[in-house]
This record gives C-alpha cells, structure tokens and sequence, in this order.
C-alpha cells in the first residue's frame, strides 16, 4: 500500500492482486487503483457486472489544507439530506423558549465555521444507523456540549439540563 502527500492510500493492480491471494473475500471497492482499466474494460466486456468496479486513484492537486476543503464539499450523503434545511429540521424539534434560544446560538455557531454540511451528514449518519438497528455510544468529550447534536440522536447527553457551554465543543 503507498500513500501520497495528503495520504490516500493507493495500490497497483499487482499489489491488489497480491491482497486478494492472502484474502478472497477482500472488498476491493474501498481501494483506489492506479491503472484500474484493464480490469474494468474485461468486466464490461464479459458482462461481469456483478463484480465490482475498481475506483481509479487519481492525484490530488495541492497541499494537506486544500484536501480537506476539498473532501468537506463531497459529502457522501443521499440527495435529500443535502438539500434538507438542517436549521429548520433542528428549530422544529425545540419545544421550549430556552432550547431555541440555545439552538439559535448554536446554529450561528455552526454557519460561523461552515460545519451545516456536517450536521447534514450527522443527521443522515444517525438515521443509517436508526434504520439498520446499529447501536452506537451515549456521547464522547466535548461533543456533549452541543445541543443541536443531542437533538439530531448524535448523542444522549441534554447540555441544557446540565448546563454545559457549546463554547466547550465549538471554540
């Protein structure tokens, strides 16, 4: 496995091939390959579609910081959560003055740093998870500190009821 200045790990095709003698049930769609067309050209042609097809490592262009932005405008998400309107979803689950008061700050917070994409895909993440019956942990660190991230099911801790500061997640 080779990995490029911003580090995604990439192989040739011998070197996946060599994966997959020491492992046949290797997923081989979470690879990027380097030449990838010899192999997708036989599986069109003799209607193989079932296989899967290899993804074709392609170079980024810039440094670490640049990769970032980047990868943070290619949400991997179904349509409907990238056009949701995540500050109305999470204003139509207050219930009370206080928790549009905090979700108010915490949204202004959140447009601040650009992160409504993030709670977009959190949004998507914890209904995935809902949805397949995957049981996941009641908070980690400063998370806990959001709201708006208790209200989406990311976790269970009500940062209302114990008072604690979104400055603590957010700084």
């Amino acid at each position: 496995m080779n990995y490029d200045n911003v580090g995604q790990a990439y192989c040739d095709s011998q070197e996946l091939c060599d994966l997959l003698y020491k492992n046949p049930e290797l997923d081989i769609t979470k690879f990027l390959v380097v030449d990838p067309g010899q192999y997708n050209s036989v599986r069109q042609t003799m209607h193989y579609t079932e296989l899967p097809k290899l993804k074709q490592y392609i170079p980024f262009d810039g440094d670490v910081d640049a990769f970032h932005v980047h990868n943070q405008s290619n949400w991997s998400m179904p349509g409907e959560y990238k056009q949701l309107d995540i500050a109305e979803h999470v204003l139509s689950l207050c219930s009370t003055d206080a928790e549009l008061q905090r979700v108010g700050e915490e949204l202004l917070l959140y447009q601040e740093r650009n992160l409504f994409d993030l709670l977009r895909f959190m949004k998507y993440l914890v209904d995935t998870l809902r949805k397949n019956n995957i049981v996941w942990g009641v908070g980690r660190g400063s998370s806990v500190s959001s709201y708006i991230l208790y209200l989406l099911g990311v976790h269970k801790i009500n940062s209302l009821y114990y008072d604690l500061d979104i400055k603590e997640f957010l700084k």
